[in-house]
């Protein structure tokens, strides 16, 4: 899918979470393509039960949240998630590094910063993360295996677990789908979230990256509680009173500018 038209998508899928029903007609003005082109992006969204088409649009498929797709996601906040990763790949210690990253559209963008790095390690289950980092001569790339979630595009399970349990991390970047005061680091998936738990156990150090529409969500199932975190990072449209109830916690926060 080309980076234009998953644009075009996950603004499809925003804009059909928030009004509940879009018009085809128009959606094509807006953006500026055929009426055609914005029928086969709404069949393709049906075809993965991500909408409901209707006669001249389509409503959303549920009323509860969705998990989209990373290839859905990434343009969503976009800038903010950029910013996070950059603050976040300033935060990495330098010298020799072990570092862990689970799979995400933020920690992606970290990864795609580690390419000025020498004599890093970098553990993941990200098979796009991966594929980012296998390219890099300076750089070693440990894959865990497992089973693999079309959502994330992580591979979970006991395979990956398997692995990260005979690892040691200085390192891990943890991406997740909401953090709260409350409810910790939670995420949609439980498998994905045993996975990216037994991730965190093994760093010595955990860093979480959230834009600020996940500071307070909390999803389906818990990857751990905030006392397993050191730093979040997140950006500056975050909720400042759940961000005090997290730094209450213990957890240090850090906001993009």
């Amino acid at each position: 899918m080309s980076r234009r038209r998953a644009d075009r998508v996950s603004a499809i899928l925003t804009r059909v979470s928030g009004d509940g029903s879009i018009d085809a007609g128009s959606l094509a003005a807006e953006f500026g393509v055929s009426a055609a082109t914005i029928r086969r992006d709404l069949q393709t969204l049906e075809d993965q039960k991500l909408l409901a088409r209707t006669h001249g649009g389509a409503v959303a498929a549920s009323p509860s949240h969705i998990e989209l797709p990373v290839r859905y996601r990434t343009g969503r906040h976009r800038e903010a998630k950029a910013a996070i990763a950059r603050l976040a790949f300033d935060l990495l210690p330098h010298g020799p590094l072990t570092l862990g990253l689970t799979g995400g559209t933020t920690t992606h963008l970290l990864a795609r910063l580690l390419a000025t790095r020498v004599d890093l390690t970098v553990v993941t289950n990200a098979v796009n993360i991966a594929a980012e980092l296998a390219l890099l001569p300076r750089l070693k790339l440990i894959m865990t295996g497992g089973v693999t979630r079309t959502q994330s595009y992580e591979l979970v399970g006991p395979i990956a677990d398997r692995t990260l349990n005979g690892l040691h991390l200085q390192v891990a970047v943890i991406g997740v789908d909401g953090v709260s005061a409350a409810g910790g680091l939670t995420t949609h998936d439980d498998i994905e979230a045993n996975t990216n738990a037994t991730m965190l156990r093994r760093a010595a150090h955990v860093i979480v990256v959230a834009d600020g529409s996940k500071i307070g969500r909390n999803c389906l199932a818990t990857i751990a509680p905030l006392t397993s975190v050191a730093v979040l990072v997140t950006d500056p449209t975050a909720d400042p009173a759940e961000l005090a109830a997290i730094r209450l916690a213990g957890v240090t926060v850090v906001s993009s500018s």
